[in-house]
């Protein structure tokens, strides 16, 4: 599997970072990274990161399936994560989901027809304390409302 330059060299580093016959720590970082670049977990790319850090395919997958920030499909290009759990959801988090849902014409792990936006419902991303909470991508934005996710999604858009 061919990576960019960049990415190869951010596996270089990280593998080194490890002592000898520990490179299987690499796993995670090496997933996420590479989905960010291909898109999504995809078969080869476990079967290249299972080659890399010297451990097997099955064990790769197992990481896969444990870790929900990895992805077997590609999502959109503004990611959505929109937390529901208890401090969110006693400040409005269920009603920013839905507002999300009826507003992109999705639902959870679902991505909209031109690939811009994905959603998806999740248990916490610590940020309780300025709860209801999302994350677009890697970016946090606290105390949401439907209006400000309005605004948001606009603002994306422009991007896009």
């Amino acid at each position: 599997m061919t990576f960019s330059p960049e990415l190869e060299a951010r596996f270089d580093k990280l593998l080194k970072s490890y002592p000898p016959g520990r490179e299987r720590s690499a796993v995670v970082p090496m997933l996420m990274y590479a989905q960010d670049e291909v898109g999504a977990v995809t078969g080869e790319l476990v079967e290249e990161v299972a080659r890399r850090t010297g451990i097997t395919p099955l064990q790769v997958n197992e990481v896969v399936t444990y870790y929900s920030m990895l992805h077997r499909q590609p999502l959109g290009k503004h990611h959505i994560q929109i937390c529901t759990n208890i401090s969110c959801l006693l400040t409005g988090g269920a009603e920013l989901w839905e507002h999300a849902c009826r507003r992109l014409g999705i639902g959870h792990k679902e991505v909209t027809e031109d690939g811009q936006f994905s959603l998806e419902e999740v248990e916490c991303i610590g940020a309780c304390s300025w709860a209801p909470a999302l994350q677009v991508n890697y970016e946090f934005h606290h105390d949401m409302t439907p209006e400000k996710l309005d605004r948001l999604i606009e603002s994306l858009r422009k991007v896009s």
